[in-house]
């Protein structure tokens, strides 16, 4: 409301019918003798009745200009003279007003080119095995992963990245299934890299899916030692560069491993390998899905001595410029959209390119909220994608990716 002590023109002063107008109102007989024109505000009623005052949707909508008589010559049931206008110089609304406007001034937009479809592999022939906490997500046979990768690929998707579902009687406190030539992922690594040689192949380099301890570090009297880590996790890279890898993503967490595995890369001849560090992982509660997926939750304790805490944003920028310094080519914040300001943050100090992982557990709240009808899912999972690109992301993980690519495609 505005209020009634307000400045009023010439007019009003003179009569005392004149409606009560705010600074910047005029009359349409006051607006008359004005050169510049001014969009309709609303209508003043003068007269015994309370001042009535224009809603914001009548201030500025135009729709309301077209509906209302203006003809100044003629009388009408309005009284025109009673009128309000208001001078505004900026009307922001002016670049909402179309579908084709907006689509003109977006700021930010989503491409397939920016989308990586995690994918879970598993052994068999024929197996597609649905994770009940990740509706519309399976662990995949080999068999049927590449036709997957191939269905991604006809979308438009550039890369897919692999985490397998390792059988517990392979696990050991050293992890040393994932140097297994014939192992799950490697196998995989190869059969894709045959299939769809065009699609970009992104492998996790971590401990956890092999481990008997479940953790991403090699444990010993109930610590993670983190410098006996790095000599496995440089092994486990090569492995999977040798495999046909395009690029391996330490999600480990340890300090120094993108160092370790740079130079373990480069001395066996893997220099065109890139590295996409999982810079930010932060100890979320988020990741619940995914361990249920590959069974990799940790048998004892947690992983809060080397992921980090969610309430830290400086320590991020200290492990991204880290990792930049070891050689990362990419880096990672995770979760994102719990984190858009984390991304934020890092987007202005890195010329490296972001990537962010929207995670299962962000994944999951969108789904179980739409099976209940709480929410449009489609609207829902565009927003938060947009909104993690906006926050700076130029590279995101997301189990919605082969969904995002069909509607970009419409």
């Amino acid at each position: 409301m505005y209020p009634k002590k307000s400045l009023s023109s010439p007019e009003q002063t003179q009569n005392k019918n004149a409606p009560i107008l705010p600074l910047g109102f005029h009359t349409v007989k006051e607006r008359s003798h004005s050169k510049e024109p001014s969009p309709l505000c609303g209508l003043v009623e003068s007269g015994q009745e309370s001042t009535k005052r224009c809603t914001k949707a009548h201030l500025l909508h135009p729709k309301a200009l077209a509906k209302t008589p203006l003809n100044l010559g003629e009388k009408n049931d309005m009284n025109t003279e009673n009128l309000a206008f208001f001078d505004l110089i900026q009307r922001p609304r002016r670049n909402r007003r179309s579908p084709a406007i907006r689509r003109m001034v977006r700021e930010n937009r989503l491409s397939t080119d920016q989308l990586v479809l995690p994918l879970f592999v598993r052994d068999g022939d024929g197996v597609q095995e649905p994770i009940s906490s990740m509706p519309g997500c399976f662990r995949f046979s080999i068999d049927l992963l590449l036709k997957e990768a191939k269905e991604a690929q006809a979308l438009g998707i550039p890369a897919i990245a692999l985490f397998p579902l390792i059988e517990d009687q392979k696990k050991d406190k050293r992890a040393t299934e994932s140097l297994n030539p014939d192992g799950l992922l490697l196998r995989c690594v190869k059969a894709l890299k045959d299939a769809v040689p065009d699609l970009a192949i992104i492998t996790d380099v971590a401990m956890d899916p092999y481990s008997s301890d479940g953790h991403d570090g090699y444990v010993e009297n109930g610590f993670i030692l983190n410098d006996p880590t790095l000599e496995i996790l440089a092994q486990m890279a090569v492995a999977q560069a040798k495999a046909g890898a395009d690029i391996v993503a330490p999600s480990d967490m340890m300090d120094g491993r993108v160092g370790a595995m740079r130079a373990a890369l480069d001395t066996e001849g893997f220099s065109d390998c890139g590295i996409l560090a999982y810079s930010a992982k932060y100890a979320s509660a988020f990741y619940g899905p995914f361990r249920d997926a590959l069974d990799s939750a940790p048998r004892a304790g947690d992983k809060k001595t080397y992921q980090m805490d969610p309430a830290n944003q400086r320590e991020a920028l200290r492990e991204v410029m880290l990792d930049v310094e070891e050689g990362a080519d990419m880096v990672m914040v995770k979760p994102a959209a719990a984190y858009l300001d984390i991304i934020s943050a890092i987007r202005q100090i890195v010329d490296l390119p972001v990537a962010a992982y929207h995670v299962s557990g962000e994944f999951a709240m969108i789904k179980a909220a739409a099976e209940r009808g709480w929410l449009n899912e489609e609207a829902a999972m565009m927003e938060t994608t947009l909104a993690i690109r906006r926050a700076g992301a130029d590279i995101i993980l997301t189990y919605f990716a082969k969904d995002i690519a069909r509607l970009l495609q419409r």
